[in-house]
């Protein structure tokens, strides 16, 4: 079922907004969905005037009729809605997920704090949302890749369904090739008395990837246009994503299931939307919201 909202982009009139909603506007085209472009606003001045609130009021709808012009001006969407909020962006974002197909939003880094947060907007929103959360944040219009990199997702034994269809879906929708990065590195072993038997490397590996393709199966039947390549990797999970990041048009990774709850993303997804060299989609499970994934069949 189509949610009403379709695709939600969040737009304030800077540079990295831009971005954002050009992603969001490709995603609105490619999925056929209305486009929801949405600004929020705040008096910053303690108590105002009715007058100077109206002032205020009237710039913030002009930076969104601004954000809807230039959605229409660059593609072909029949529909696109404004929401001008007053109050906090990023509890609005939220709010608006659980109508929404996917929401977009921009992130710039923030110096030296960029090492444990991205833009507060965006980490609050990608934390919380109902939906998937794409983060961009490159900044301003930017020319169009000749040969646009892969979507990338990492998958282990615990990556939900959701997941996996929304990366199959992505890669479907661009037309692009889909990278499986599935990782894991040996972990310390502790020297006593009694040893434990070390298993052949190799062998780990070789059942690992057995797994990965069992898993794979009914996805590759429901998108067999999709050119799939799983890679493995004998590094950590952060390392092998974070490098294939630099190739990469877009990485999908899954949401801690306790984000919603605790507002943390966790460690692998949280390092990626911090550090990724591309956007990156934070897809939360379905478990997270009473309802149980089911995989394609065959």
């Amino acid at each position: 079922m189509t949610r009403q909202r379709g695709i939600v982009a969040g737009y304030d009139g800077s540079d990295f907004s831009l971005r954002a909603l050009e992603w969001a506007t490709e995603e609105a085209e490619c999925r056929r969905l209305p486009l929801t472009v949405t600004y929020a606003w705040r008096w910053p001045y303690g108590e105002a005037d009715g007058e100077a609130r109206l002032h205020l009021s009237k710039a913030a709808e002009h930076v969104l009729l601004h954000g809807a012009k230039c959605a229409h001006a660059h593609s072909a969407i029949v529909e696109v809605v404004t929401d001008l909020h007053e109050g906090s962006a990023a509890q609005r974002l939220v709010e608006l997920s659980a109508d929404a197909e996917l929401l977009v939003v921009g992130a710039h880094d923030q110096g030296v704090t960029a090492r444990f947060m991205i833009g507060s907007v965006a980490a609050f929103v990608a934390a919380r949302a109902r939906s998937p959360v794409i983060i961009v944040r490159e900044a301003g219009r930017v020319p169009v890749l000749p040969r646009p990199g892969p979507v990338v997702v990492g998958v282990k034994d615990a990556t939900a369904d959701a997941v996996l269809d929304f990366a199959f879906q992505e890669a479907a929708l661009r037309r692009l090739p889909l990278w499986v990065v599935h990782a894991g590195h040996p972990r310390p072993l502790a020297w006593g008395i009694a040893m434990a038997h070390v298993p052949d490397l190799e062998d780990s590996a070789r059942a690992c990837r057995e797994r990965v393709e069992e898993r794979l199966t009914p996805w590759r039947q429901k998108y067999a246009d999709v050119h799939l390549e799983v890679r493995s990797a004998t590094t950590a999970p952060r390392e092998a994503l974070l490098a294939s990041s630099a190739e990469a048009g877009l990485v999908v990774v899954g949401r801690g299931r306790t984000a919603a709850r605790t507002g943390h993303l966790g460690a692998i997804p949280g390092s990626l939307v911090r550090h990724a060299s591309c956007p990156v989609a934070v897809v939360p499970s379905c478990e997270e919201h009473g309802s149980s994934p089911t995989p394609p069949t065959g």
